[in-house]
């Protein structure tokens, strides 16, 4: 069983730190952030995978999937691009975030570089009401 010398850096004192040694090998780095381990020998092992684990989150990169995730398709990525063909398609993932349902119509109007998708709702009375939604193309 081995055990942690010292507590390991971790958010923006990790960043510092790092920034700090940034002229020393990556493995010192990582020992002197506390990314270390002392064996029953009395031997130091260096745990970059837990450093650069630390490192990107501390840089708000994420490691795993927010929430649950059932492994089918992709995640929304909140770009779309014109297709060969001239279409843009909107997919089902921002459809149902947005609670729209088949059979909803829009009316569209063009910008200098945006699309505005005008939401032609029918209330109890027959008559239409506007509700926008603007996707814009940058």
């Amino acid at each position: 069983m081995s055990e942690t010398a010292t507590a390991p850096l971790t958010g923006k004192a990790l960043l510092q730190k790092v920034k700090e040694l940034s002229d020393l090998p990556r493995r010192e780095r990582a020992k002197r952030c506390g990314y270390f381990t002392v064996t029953k020998n009395k031997q130091t092992r260096v745990n970059l995978t837990d450093f650069y684990d630390a490192l990107l989150a501390a840089r708000g990169i994420p490691l795993s999937p927010e929430g649950p995730k059932d492994g089918r398709g992709r995640e929304p990525t909140y770009r779309v691009s014109v297709h060969k063909n001239g279409q843009i398609v909107i997919g089902s993932t921002y459809t149902e975030a947005m609670g729209l349902k088949a059979g909803d119509e829009f009316e569209i109007k063009l910008g200098y570089k945006h699309i505005h998708l005008i939401q032609l709702d029918i209330d109890k009375n027959g008559s239409k009401e506007d509700g926008d939604l603007d996707l814009d193309e940058d």
